[in-house]
């Protein structure tokens, strides 16, 4: 009998050997501009993937989750600028952190552990909501972020923009980071901990009646996702380099989001789905709304298409797909597997054709 977890660390093996490949091309042969998107691609999956910890598994529908990349980015972003730009741009710091510039990964896993401890606080009195209230509270807590930076000229220079950041994310920082957060979250589906999630979502209820601590299975999934959205807030900064406070606010949200509806709430192959097509889709409309010819057809600029159809192909996937593309499930190696590899005495199962 052959080992399920053989061919589950193989499947795991080969994607990782295909993602590195996939990656040394793109260093080696694609233009500085695909080099970016694949980037921005890896962001993307990590911000989706964290938010289906607690949107998907929970059934906590939350709304911040920009709030915490925020924090991310802003606490790792102070902590890696250099000394001589902190005396221009960060001159009121305080004396104990106008001295400190560390290195890009303590400062990453800095910024995730403090939007741990703010989820951690925070998610005290959030996770005890449901259903719209929970939604309009963790609204209100991107509010309040939002607030604070604009207001706290000291630490993040208010409105203006934040710039001078070192650009430490790299497409192996980004997709090493991108690989921890997927293989993280998949574990997390299947262990005690997801299932208690899952059972939460699915009926608070009888969940309670079997003993499971529903806002300690919510507390879990709201820190977790905090910490790779505040870890991902840390590469979007070393990336972008400069940013503002409206950088993280309810355009970032609603594109998450959007990710994470279409890929299939629950379901962390969704995620990767999701914010593979619409990085995609984004970056062909954005490209064609300055304009195209299509043979003797020139198509004028239409500035702001690119969001307006987003927008359409959003309502058409919760009209027409309302579970996602995926429906809440996860892509099953364990078929091509059967299929590819059929046990002694069985048959392979040919698509299409019926098993005698």
């Amino acid at each position: 009998m052959r080992s399920q977890r053989f061919f589950n660390l193989l499947t795991l093996l080969i994607l990782v050997v295909l993602t590195a490949g996939f990656l040394i091309y793109t260093k080696v042969a694609a233009s500085a501009y695909i080099q970016r998107v694949v980037v921005g691609l890896a962001i993307s999956i990590i911000l989706v993937v964290s938010l289906n910890l607690i949107n998907g598994m929970t059934g906590v529908f939350s709304l911040g989750q920009i709030g915490f990349m925020a924090i991310g980015a802003y606490t790792a972003a102070i902590l890696t600028l250099p000394l001589s730009m902190k005396e221009v741009n960060l001159p009121d710091l305080p004396s104990w952190l106008a001295q400190v510039e560390l290195s890009f990964l303590p400062a990453t896993l800095i910024a995730g552990l403090l939007a741990v401890i703010v989820a951690f606080l925070v998610g005290l009195s959030l996770m005890r909501l449901s259903g719209p209230y929970v939604s309009v509270a963790t609204l209100g807590f991107l509010v309040i972020v939002q607030v604070i930076l604009v207001n706290w000229d000291k630490m993040t220079r208010g409105s203006r923009t934040f710039s001078g950041v070192p650009p430490f994310t790299t497409l192996w920082w980004a997709w090493g980071w991108t690989i921890l957060t997927i293989y993280i979250g998949w574990r997390i589906a299947r262990s005690m901990y997801g299932r208690r999630m899952i059972a939460v979502r699915d009926n608070q209820i009888a969940a309670k009646s079997l003993g499971i601590n529903v806002m300690r299975s919510r507390l879990l999934a709201y820190c977790l996702s905090a910490f790779f959205t505040g870890v991902a807030g840390s590469l979007w900064a070393h990336f972008i380099m400069s940013f503002s406070p409206k950088s993280f606010y309810f355009v970032e949200t609603f594109s998450v989001i959007t990710m994470l509806v279409i890929g299939g709430m629950g379901s962390v192959s969704g995620s990767i789905l999701g914010a593979v097509l619409i990085t995609v889709l984004s970056e062909i409309l954005r490209n064609a709304e300055r304009g195209i010819a299509i043979g003797p057809i020139d198509i004028p600029p239409v500035y702001g298409a690119s969001q307006i159809l987003m927008s359409i192909i959003f309502i058409l996937v919760i009209v027409f797909r309302p579970k996602g593309l995926l429906g809440g499930r996860e892509i099953d190696f364990n078929r091509f597997w059967s299929w590819l590899l059929p046990k002694r005495g069985e048959k392979a199962i040919v698509p299409g054709k019926e098993v005698s």
